[in-house]
Parts: C-alpha cells; sequence; structure tokens
C-alpha cells in the first residue's frame, strides 16, 4: 500500500513530533507499506522519510522543481517525481496514493487534509484517511469538526470518514481492514 503523509516542514517544533515522525515511517516500513509524500528534508516530511528509511521502506517523493534546491528536499526517497507547480504536486499525491496519514503541521497541511477528506465526502474516492493526533495537536480541529455537525453544517457521516490515533499501528490496522462505505455526492445534500 501507498501510504500518503501531509505534514509541517518545520524544523522549529518540539523534537517530540519529529519522534513520533519517526516512529511513523518506520511502523508504515515494518509493515510492508510504502512513504508517497512532497519530498521534504525538515519537519514532519523529513522525520517520517527518515524513520522509514531507516527500516529500508520505499520512499516517493513528489516535489515541484523549484524545491530541487541544496537541504530542502530529502536526497535518499527511492524515487522523486518533480512537477511544475504546487497544484500538480497534490494531484500526483492524491492518484499515487491508496491512504492518507494527516500528521500536525501548519496551513499546507490544513490545506491537504480538507482537500482530500471534501474529495472523500464528495465520494470522489473511496481511500482511507487518518489523523495521527500526536500530543492531541489535532484536538481543536476534531473540536471544530464536532461543533459543524452539533450546528448542522455537516452531517455526521463525514466524521466517519475519519480515523483518529495518536498510534501508528493503530492506524496501519486501520488501513489494513478498511472497508469503504458507499457513500453518494447526493446524500450530502440532506444533512438531518
Amino acid at each position: 500500500m501507498k501510504i500518503c503523509i501531509y505534514g509541517a516542514s518545520s524544523n522549529a517544533i518540539d523534537k517530540s513530533f519529529i519522534d513520533a515522525g519517526e516512529l511513523l515511517g518506520k511502523t508504515i516500513a515494518q509493515n510492508n507499506h510504502s512513504v508517497v509524500f512532497g519530498g521534504g528534508a525538515a519537519g514532519l516530511m523529513g522525520a517520517v522519510a527518515r524513520g522509514a528509511k531507516a527500516k529500508n521502506g520505499e520512499i516517493i517523493g513528489i516535489s515541484p522543481s523549484f524545491f530541487n534546491v541544496d537541504g530542502i528536499l530529502f536526497e535518499d526517497c527511492t524515487e522523486m517525481i518533480y512537477t511544475e507547480t504546487m497544484r500538480e504536486r497534490k494531484q500526483l499525491l492524491d492518484e499515487m496514493s491508496d491512504a492518507f496519514i494527516i500528521t500536525p503541521g501548519g496551513i499546507g497541511t490544513f490545506d491537504e487534509f480538507f482537500e482530500i477528506y471534501t474529495l472523500r465526502q464528495l465520494a470522489t474516492h473511496k481511500k482511507p484517511i487518518a489523523i495521527y493526533n500526536t500530543n492531541g495537536y489535532y484536538n481543536p480541529l476534531i473540536d471544530m469538526l464536532n461543533n459543524a455537525i452539533d450546528k448542522k453544517f455537516m452531517p455526521q457521516t463525514n466524521m466517519d470518514l475519519l480515523f483518529i490515533s495518536d498510534n501508528p499501528q493503530e492506524i496501519i490496522d486501520y488501513f489494513a481492514n478498511y472497508n469503504p462505505t458507499d457513500y453518494e455526492a447526493a446524500e450530502f445534500k440532506f444533512i438531518k
């Protein structure tokens, strides 16, 4: 399985997040899955890649060619694919992946998460999505989504499209046993 990782590119984050990212990469590789990611060497992108590398895992980086500057990209990818734009990069990340893990990150990660989540909600793909909730980082986001449900801005079935855990093996096991719900986009106009 090719697992897409979305996450921080910042090295300024607490070491506990970096350690959790490396553990995630190791867990993916130990379970004979591949990492597909934005190709960065820093932050959680780099941490996950280093973890996968430590366990001889396959690492596929996808990056706009303008990031091909010393020190920006992870040099030990099994394969590096270059795109012209960030939009192309996101599309390839989506198309090449069988599942998605959102690790802690900033606005780029939020953008990637909400796009892939929206596409799942609209039934344009049926791939599993997990939030790797290290140190409770995404608790405010989860609260916001539940508030949207409480206020009838989205149905409870939208939350059922996400798996949330701070344990990498639980996420991999969820992916292994994933059975997609056959939502049709038309169903979501009827919010109950």
